[in-house]
């Protein structure tokens, strides 16, 4: 990375959430600029260096954190008192601990839903919304993603990925993975999550090393995390985001899809645009899941500038 391409004024700390957890925060850019809060993916894959240069913008001051159980947050890997719920109530912490009244919320995948969420709990607190590859957080987008998409575009993948498990288990293969991943076996689940992260890279890149799964090797650790929300519904079952899309009415909000997006197609970011009228879908075409595809980083970068350019003509309070 050019460290010219990094915002200034970084700052990092932990903080103490209740329940054993630490969140580590940091915030870059300007400290009297408009405050934007980043949600990284996942869940559990934490913020990546490379998150800060959405933000170069002068007029931002940015606040990335890594979310319970994620990257630098401590404990690592801890799924206790881990649920969207404390995600939300995390972010009210950051939120009042760093002064801020209001902010723009930025979250591509998992970090949509969470923004979504977050949003749809406390939209007084929310400036503007932008999204990036937008999931909803539901077993139907799963099992469209990780069955039909799978099997549809990496047949051989999809045929390795079943052979994990005993063929009376190949008709319902999310949940038995969930559980092996979660199961008291290290081995077991190892293998089982090492397959799982492979066979969701593949269905997130555009233009995957391979079409086979890999030999066994370091799982990653975010494919517990995913093991543990998606096997538990996202703790949404009380708060489904698009049924509750109607709370977003009002706040103005950008959509980044790519085109050809194997994890979070076109038509789920297009079903939320129905539900939020001050929504706008930018599609960035020839390009698929992940930040680094060709354009959706500059989509991305573009759509928090045009925000922070309404937030400006509309005179909001930035938030301090």
């Amino acid at each position: 990375m050019q460290e010219a391409l990094v915002p200034a004024h970084l700052r990092s700390e932990y903080l103490e959430a209740g329940d054993g957890h630490e969140i580590y925060v940091e915030t870059v850019g300007n400290p009297e600029g408009i405050p934007v809060v980043f949600l990284h993916g996942g869940p559990g894959s934490g913020c990546q260096a490379e998150h800060r240069t959405l933000f170069a913008d002068s007029r931002l001051h940015a606040v990335l954190f890594d979310q319970r159980g994620a990257g630098r947050s401590r404990p690592h890997g801890e799924r206790r008192a881990n649920t969207t719920g404390h995600l939300i109530a995390d972010m009210e912490l950051i939120r009042r601990h760093l002064g801020i009244e209001k902010w723009l919320v930025v979250g591509g995948s998992w970090g949509a839903t969470l923004a979504l969420a977050y949003a749809e709990q406390h939209p007084e607190r929310v400036l503007g919304i932008a999204l990036r590859a937008t999931f909803l957080g539901t077993r139907a987008e799963l099992e469209t993603a990780f069955r039909e998409n799978l099997s549809r575009f990496y047949p051989l993948l999809c045929r390795d990925f079943l052979a994990l498990l005993p063929e009376a288990e190949r008709h319902d293969p999310l949940p038995a993975y969930w559980l092996r991943i979660l199961g008291v076996d290290p081995e077991e689940a190892a293998s089982f999550a090492h397959a799982w992260a492979a066979t969701e890279r593949a269905l997130a890149s555009l233009m995957p090393h391979a079409d086979r799964l890999p030999p066994p090797g370091k799982p990653s650790p975010s494919a517990y995390m995913e093991a543990h929300y998606f096997s538990h519904g996202c703790f949404l079952a009380d708060a489904p985001v698009l049924e509750n899309a109607g709370k977003l009415h009002g706040t103005p909000g950008i959509i980044i899809l790519g085109r050809y997006d194997l994890l979070c197609p076109p038509e789920t970011a297009y079903a939320l645009a129905a539900r939020w009228p001050e929504a706008e879908v930018r599609v960035v075409e020839g390009a698929g899941h992940l930040l680094g595809e060709p354009g959706v980083r500059e989509a991305v970068v573009k759509a928090i500038g045009d925000l922070a350019d309404r937030i400006g003509e509309r005179g909001d309070l930035y938030g301090r």
